[in-house]
């Protein structure tokens, strides 16, 4: 490939993101994750604005004891068992007794949540937590938005490409040797996606970094040390995409592996076509 490309010309075309709109929130997820329990929710709901609450969560449990499954996500809590104050507590499979789950429901405030008319509807509540809790997850969406983008350029220029391949399933699938890169078949290391060329196989990693950090700086060098290492690898590339401002502080490290590896891109590349010329 030409060797002519300017580092600093490559670096000015990096994105600030490349969020989708559901990187945000997963709706989907969040009314799936509701609706399981929307039965045992609805039911619940009728101890908001209780009179005497305590009494009537218990002849609820007494008539349907599966209500305490419900329990946890009001809590924001995915499990079904909690520990707390040295009693592990059951909502799955009721291992305690009613005064027990009662005594939980008091001090954790929800009975005063529900008697006090905080919430007026537990299932908008529930809906509502389950938002909160689907923001945790937008640190591996983001982390696979990268890779949905690159397999999207992939399928563009129409190759066969297998995903998420260890190295020794590489060299399995096409008779490589890549012991020089897989400190003698003892790496875990995994290639996101791998493409069989006309007479290359190529071993592709892919990451974005909207921010800066020091584990930038340890992954340009261990990719450099990985480029410098695939080269006397007769039959195989290592690839190397990855984008993000977040590299504008992570400049230097990433120059250096920049200047072995000629087959180090960015989205712009792959809009430009890098694809069709390098399979």
């Amino acid at each position: 490939m030409p060797t002519t490309r300017i580092f600093e010309q490559w670096l000015s075309t990096f994105r600030p993101s490349i969020n989708r709109y559901d990187y945000y929130t997963d709706f989907a997820k969040v009314y799936e994750n509701a609706e399981r329990l929307k039965l045992e929710i609805n039911i619940l709901n009728s101890l908001v604005g209780s009179k005497d609450i305590e009494a009537d969560f218990e002849k609820i449990l007494s008539r349907y004891p599966e209500c305490l499954k419900a329990i946890p996500i009001l809590l924001a809590v995915r499990q079904s068992e909690i520990f707390c104050a040295d009693t592990n507590y059951n909502f799955d499979t009721p291992t305690q007794s009613v005064e027990q789950y009662k005594n939980f429901m008091r001090a954790t405030g929800l009975f005063d949540l529900l008697e006090n008319h905080i919430v007026a509807n537990l299932f908008d509540y529930v809906t509502g937590v389950e938002v909160g809790l689907d923001s945790n997850g937008r640190k591996n969406r983001g982390g696979h938005q990268m890779e949905h983008l690159v397999e999207t350029f992939l399928i563009q220029a129409g190759v066969t490409y297998h995903k998420e391949k260890y190295i020794h399933e590489v060299e399995e699938m096409f008779g490589l040797d890549l012991s020089a890169i897989s400190a003698g078949g003892t790496s875990t290391k995994r290639f996101d996606f791998v493409v069989k060329g006309s007479d290359t196989v190529f071993g592709i990693e892919t990451n974005f970094y909207a921010s800066g950090g020091s584990k930038l700086n340890e992954t340009a060098r261990s990719y450099k040390m990985l480029a410098e290492e695939s080269k006397g690898i007769v039959g195989f590339k290592f690839v190397w995409i990855t984008d993000g401002r977040g590299w504008k502080s992570a400049r230097r490290n990433l120059e250096e592996t920049f200047l072995v590896l000629d087959t180090l891109y960015n989205i712009k590349d792959l809009e430009d076509g890098i694809f069709n010329r390098l399979f």
